[in-house]
């Protein structure tokens, strides 16, 4: 068997025994997610330190399984360390945006100093662009946003972290395709990991895995995106990791898009959110959770589309998704105004 296989499954029943142990841990410690504005779904208190069975299983699967050794290895275990250390806080304590900043700013650092950098972009259309100075930045700014994208769409139950494993799974396939054994092992633990936790968060949820989950699978997505795609001298290397995150991607440009031009605070919340809209048409949360795995696993098709077959079918194949993307996201407005003038009646 595949050492990545093992990982996998080794990472998936890790998860799926410590997460008990994590929930009866959140409510001794406060680390409590009480329902206090319109923007919450759910009605009762529930723990959210989910995150936390999930690192724990993917760090132990990891110290068994991937190549220790490897400088990227250790930043991606380093940092992502950092990451649950401000996710678990947060989780208590509700720390202020600009601390989780710092630390998130702190792990993406890590990342940098153990070779994990953005060095160059490749060009879809031939060429390359070499940062030099502007790698450093580059690094930082895809790390840290990536990572808070993942915390923007965990708003559903199972939602971030069956979204996470698809974009996992499908970067593994990526990673897996380009022989890179180190980043195909790492999405394998990542991806096992989130699904373990999924049958405790998956509607009605038990817990949900709060900042420390969200933030961590942003964090290793991010890193190994840099570490795979990103770094390989191909045509298509821009392309797939932002296909393979698409919809938390465009989930968070769309809100930050939508505030800019509604004159509100770019880090505002508020309830416009995709999952929020698609509740507001009328479905429930699971019809909702199941809408959104389907748009992640169709961009996921994409990008190991794109990784094995070339540019041309997998433009063809993104085309496709952008299309019926954008017709679903009409259809949400278009019914959202129709409802409004049929109660304003």
């Amino acid at each position: 068997m595949p050492i990545y296989i093992y990982g996998f499954f080794m990472a998936m029943l890790l998860a799926f025994l410590v997460t008990p142990f994590v929930m009866k841990l959140a409510w001794k410690i406060g680390a409590i997610d009480v329902p206090g504005d319109a923007r919450r779904v759910h009605k009762k208190p529930m723990p959210r330190l989910g995150g936390l069975a999930i690192y724990i299983a993917f760090i132990m699967a990891g110290l068994i399984t991937l190549p220790l050794k490897s400088p990227s290895v250790k930043g991606i275990l380093l940092g992502s360390t950092i990451i649950v250390i401000i996710g678990i806080l947060d989780d208590i304590y509700d720390l202020p945006a600009k601390v989780k900043l710092v630390g998130q700013i702190a792990a993406a650092g890590i990342l940098v100093l153990f070779g994990t950098k953005v060095n160059l972009l490749t060009n879809p259309l031939g060429g390359m662009f070499v940062l030099g100075k502007l790698a450093i930045p580059a690094t930082l700014f895809w790390v840290v946003g990536i990572t808070n994208t993942l915390n923007f769409i965990d708003g559903l139950d199972g939602l971030a972290a069956g979204v996470a494993a698809i974009a996992a799974f499908t970067m593994m396939l990526v990673n897996l395709s380009l022989e890179q054994a180190s980043g195909t092992l790492v999405m394998a633990l990542l991806a096992g990991a989130a699904i373990g936790f999924l049958p405790y968060n998956f509607n009605p949820a038990k817990i949900f895995m709060g900042d420390t989950g969200a933030m961590f699978l942003g964090f290793v997505l991010a890193a190994q995106a840099i570490e795979g795609a990103v770094k390989s001298a191909t045509a298509m290397a821009l392309i797939i990791p932002i296909l393979a995150l698409g919809l938390p991607i465009f989930d968070t440009a769309y809100a930050i898009l939508r505030r800019f031009v509604n004159g509100k605070p770019l880090m505002q919340a508020d309830k416009g959110h995709v999952h929020h809209r698609l509740l507001a048409i009328g479905l429930s949360q699971k019809q909702a959770v199941v809408y959104m795995y389907l748009i992640s696993i169709s961009l996921g098709i994409c990008s190991v589309v794109l990784a094995r077959l070339g540019m041309k079918q997998g433009i063809i194949a993104f085309a496709l998704v952008i299309s019926m993307l954008l017709i679903s996201v009409r259809y949400i407005n278009i019914t959202l105004e129709a409802k409004k003038s049929t109660h304003g009646m």
